[in-house]
């Protein structure tokens, strides 16, 4: 998938758009494969809301690296239908910019911020369970998590992917963390 940007995200959200608006086709499912460094976080909050808007449910299936965005991406998927191959690694931190101008604006900026930390905490609740201090500690902080770790800690819903190869059988292991 690569870096999260106005440009990489237009395509992807036109596609759930059109699948969910489709006369001919009618899609039961829909999977985005997911691989991605992160990138901006408006792009990405832009196809966060498609996805949760979708009436079709979302499979994600993360794989080689999901950070950043990547990882608001990720557990945007359709509880239950988030997978994670095994080799998958993981990178939450703290979200970082900067910003310049005349004192209004940097004002501006600074309220905008203060919005963006919300919906970020917003998204994590919804989307994990975890309370805000809970996010705070173990999702806004710099840190690398693989996806053993996700399914010991429980993170997260995901099935996870023990057996990659396309011939042999797939197994396929529940791991939830909701009340």
């Amino acid at each position: 998938m690569g870096e999260v940007s106005m440009e990489t995200m237009a395509p992807v959200i036109n596609w759930i758009i059109a699948a969910n608006f489709s006369k001919e086709k009618k899609h039961k499912e829909l999977t985005l494969g997911i691989c991605s460094p992160g990138g901006d976080l408006n792009a990405c909050f832009a196809l966060l809301d498609v996805m949760m808007g979708s009436k079709i449910p979302t499979r994600t299936i993360g794989m080689g690296m999901i950070a950043s965005c990547g990882l608001l991406m990720f557990i945007t998927g359709t509880k239950g239908r988030r997978i994670l191959t095994p080799n998958t690694s993981i990178l939450s931190h703290q979200y970082s910019w900067g910003s310049w101008g005349k004192e209004h604006e940097l004002f501006a900026r600074v309220k905008e911020f203060d919005l963006t930390t919300e919906r970020l905490f917003n998204h994590y609740k919804k989307c994990t369970k975890l309370k805000e201090k809970e996010s705070r500690e173990k999702l806004m902080n710099d840190r690398s998590i693989f996806s053993n770790m996700v399914l010991e800690k429980s993170y997260l819903d995901v099935f996870y992917w023990t057996n990659c190869c396309p011939l042999g059988p797939t197994t396929w292991i529940l791991k939830e963390n909701y009340e």
